[in-house]
């Protein structure tokens, strides 16, 4: 990457961005922010490269979720414990399922910015800049709100920092303990709708007690008590992203250190344009959006581009169509990357193509076509052949009613009860442990498929 400059993103065409209208105040937050210290480290972002590259080879699986836009009103300790809490829940289902290491990685921590379709919005015939996140502008209807400011970039610094802080602690001070998320989990599965996951929730406690009785305990084994867990977000605001990067001491390579992951989203992925352009330089793992729009030769060429030594765990694609529209997008982008020869992970985003409008005004998202996406992914890497190497949903660990369906029947009236999000619909938690018993049996299915396949051929 000796022709890769952080600035480099600058003279490239950009879309999804703010055009500021203080150039001053834009140029001293930047200043201000390249001397805050990174919140995130090199190392960090290499044990994740490792376990992506394991992922893309089935020896491990990804379970990436969190928020659609983290918002500064709504930030507390207790909103990310919550979060945390069912990511680990969903993590013990999934290992039980995969019989692999499960990645554990929130959109968290610098999930602060939305691409949107359109640059204005239009309300009772007032048309106003179009809300892009908490880190370029406010929520609140009006001129002052809409207007981007730099400043709030600072804001989300410290807010990233105080959730790392706080990961940090709750991953190693015990509350990871495999013990206490498998009681959690069992609150839900006792519950009279969760019957049909009550036998693998038994089949998890049964494993337990034996670790237990061999003398494998928590307080002798601290892979019991604590976790590794990362953090991601949509590198879509570049001021932000280069002001965080950094040289790596170890290795000279720069780093951006806004977050352990970052994606570039399925509007932002032109190859001539100025995300593709940051992204390819920083030695992070990174991923990238697949929609339907994306073309074989454009796959071809960003795979060349953003991971041109076709390194193991680098580039992560994250497939998103839309249920009914999988076979239709995703068979030919599988046998492009087979034909290259090129190593990614391959993680299904069953959450944007899904996105509807309900008769109440809210958008929303069903449940059964969001798991209908997971089992058509599942099923297209059955048949190319291929590997299925992680999940990506919106969530979160409050009990909000934003996504219709499931085992606790969230209807179209109860939307109106505790719709919460500043942005997209999110799972909430019994859905998201819902979704995660699913997706186990998904994987067991295909643990049980390639194990006969073995045997058959053996």
């Amino acid at each position: 990457m000796g022709d890769w400059q952080k600035t480099g993103w600058r003279s490239k065409p950009r879309v999804q961005m703010p055009d500021y209208t203080d150039a001053a105040a834009l140029s001293a937050v930047e200043a201000k922010l390249s001397k805050y210290p990174p919140l995130v480290f090199a190392g960090e972002a290499r044990r994740l490269k490792a376990a992506l590259a394991a992922a893309s080879r089935g020896e491990a699986f990804l379970l990436q979720g969190g928020d659609c836009a983290e918002a500064f009103d709504q930030f507390s300790a207790d909103s990310i414990r919550d979060t945390f809490k069912v990511m680990l829940q969903m993590a013990m289902v999934l290992t039980f399922g995969a019989k692999v290491p499960v990645i554990k990685m929130g959109r968290m921590a610098g999930q602060f910015a939305k691409p949107r379709s359109a640059p204005t919005e239009t309300i009772e015939g007032v048309e106003l800049p179009s809300y892009r996140g908490d880190i370029i502008n406010d929520i609140a209807f009006d001129e002052a709100s809409r207007l981007p400011d730099p400043a709030r970039m600072l804001q989300a610094y410290t807010q990233a920092a105080a959730t790392l802080n706080l990961l940090r602690a709750f991953s190693t001070g015990g509350y990871a303990d495999v013990n206490e998320v498998h009681r959690w989990t069992l609150g839900f599965t006792e519950s009279d709708e969760a019957e049909r996951f009550r036998d693998m929730a038994n089949r998890i406690s049964d494993t337990l007690d034996f670790i237990r009785a061999a003398g494998v305990t928590a307080e002798r084994q601290h892979a019991l008590r604590q976790v590794d867990f990362y953090t991601s977000h949509e590198a879509l605001l570049l001021e932000y992203e280069e002001a965080l990067t950094r040289v790596d001491s170890t290795s000279g390579q720069w780093l951006a250190g806004s977050g352990h992951f970052l994606w570039i989203g399925d509007r932002t992925r032109q190859p001539d344009g100025a995300h593709v352009e940051f992204l390819r330089g920083v030695q992070n793992p990174i991923g990238m959006k697949c929609g339907p729009s994306l073309e074989v030769d454009d796959l071809k060429r960003l795979m060349a581009t953003l991971n041109p030594k076709n390194e193991e765990g680098r580039l992560t694609l994250i497939a998103r169509f839309g249920a009914g529209k999988v076979d239709a997008h995703l068979p030919k982008l599988v046998r492009a990357v087979e034909q290259e020869g090129a190593k990614v992970t391959w993680v299904c985003d069953p959450m944007h193509g899904n996105t509807i409008k309900s008769n109440t005004g809210y958008k929303t998202r069903p449940f059964d076509l969001v798991l209908r996406e997971v089992q058509e992914f599942f099923g297209v890497h059955r048949a190319e052949g291929t590997i299925p190497g992680g999940v990506h949903f919106e969530m979160t660990g409050l009990d909000v009613t934003e996504c219709v369906g499931g085992v606790k029947a969230v209807t179209y009236e109860d939307l109106s009860d505790r719709y919460h999000t500043a942005c997209d619909p999110r799972l909430n938690a019994s859905q998201s442990l819902e979704l995660a018993f699913l997706v186990a049996e998904e994987l067991t299915a295909r643990r049980n498929h390639d194990n006969d396949r073995a045997a058959a051929s053996a």
